[in-house]
């Protein structure tokens, strides 16, 4: 169901979520957070799918907030969506336009859960510093997604500078899968210090920046990243342990080929990972993720960057 109230203002729209509730339209209870979204309008309806299939495993209220209006004047149009168009959760979408767009802290404030804590999540741009941003200082996980920006690789350097304890970025969660075949692959292999590492992959894609970084953190050795035009996310992880070569190839964005020297190859699925899969895992923790950070302000660092 989707409730439309142009012209409005965020005590009506708190009104009618109650007078939804009371009607048994929609229940907040067993909602464990409030997720808000700051995009672009043309951003917004992808964001908004991912956040209801991820909130199917954490439920919770979503305020997802066009930051794109033109209009000069204040005013606020908003949409409820609950049962069928809102996964497990409650949206609210909420369209501001002249001063209130520099007062999103105050707009959002009446609409969140109370005493539920507060994820904000930016999956275009990314604020200049996420922590001192309107809802970003209201937050205990702010999101953002490198990915996703004009100039990627100057985003995550300036989100270097500004980090916080609590910032994270899905260019990050996109490597869970790939951390995990790694150190694994080392484990298996049991032989001693890594002499040298290779990442190669997608040029303008900041995962590979950060699987460089946190290889070169975590090994203290070489690390060079290798960019390729038009590859599809991480394409390969070559490790060099004295004479034996650790690697692993996906050029297809699919299957990844494990070959270390003295054993047969593996091939095993590792397709690239979805917005909602990315966001779910970010929304399972509501602690810092310090590997993040010290990779990301330190380790970035140690690849050049």
């Amino acid at each position: 169901m989707i409730i439309d109230l142009p012209r409005t203002t965020t005590s009506a729209v708190n009104k009618r979520l109650v007078k939804l509730r009371d009607e048994g339209g929609a229940v907040a209870l067993g909602r464990v957070l409030t997720l808000v979204i700051e995009a672009a309008e043309d951003e917004l309806e992808t964001a908004i799918a991912a956040a209801n299939d991820a909130s199917r495993e954490h439920p919770c209220r979503i305020l997802a907030i066009s930051s794109s209006a033109q209009e000069s004047t204040a005013s606020l149009d908003a949409q409820i969506r609950v049962g069928g168009d809102a996964g497990a959760s409650e949206v609210v979408v909420l369209r501001p336009s002249g001063e209130l767009l520099q007062h999103l802290d105050t707009l959002v404030i009446p609409l969140l859960l109370p005493d539920a804590p507060i994820v904000a999540w930016w999956p275009g741009e990314a604020p200049t510093n996420p922590s001192e941003h309107p809802v970003g200082a209201m937050a205990q996980r702010r999101i953002t997604d490198t990915t996703t920006c004009a100039e990627p690789l100057a985003t995550l350097q300036q989100l270097r500078g500004v980090y916080r304890a609590g910032d994270t970025d899905l260019a990050w969660t996109r490597i869970t899968l790939w951390r995990g075949l790694l150190a694994a692959a080392l484990d298996e292999l049991g032989t001693g210090e890594v002499d040298r590492v290779e990442v190669e992959g997608d040029g303008r894609h900041t995962s590979v920046d950060l699987l460089a970084a946190w290889l070169a953190h975590r090994l203290g050795a070489p690390t060079q990243i290798v960019r390729r035009e038009e590859a599809d996310g991480i394409t390969a992880v070559r490790m060099w342990c004295g004479e034996a070569l650790v690697e692993l190839v996906r050029p297809d964005g699919k299957t990844v080929t494990i070959r270390q020297t003295g054993s047969p190859d593996q091939r095993l699925a590792l397709p690239l990972r979805q917005l909602n899969e990315c966001l779910a895992e970010e929304l399972r923790r509501l602690d810092p993720d310090e590997v993040y950070g010290r990779v990301l302000t330190q380790g970035l660092a140690k690849v050049g960057l």
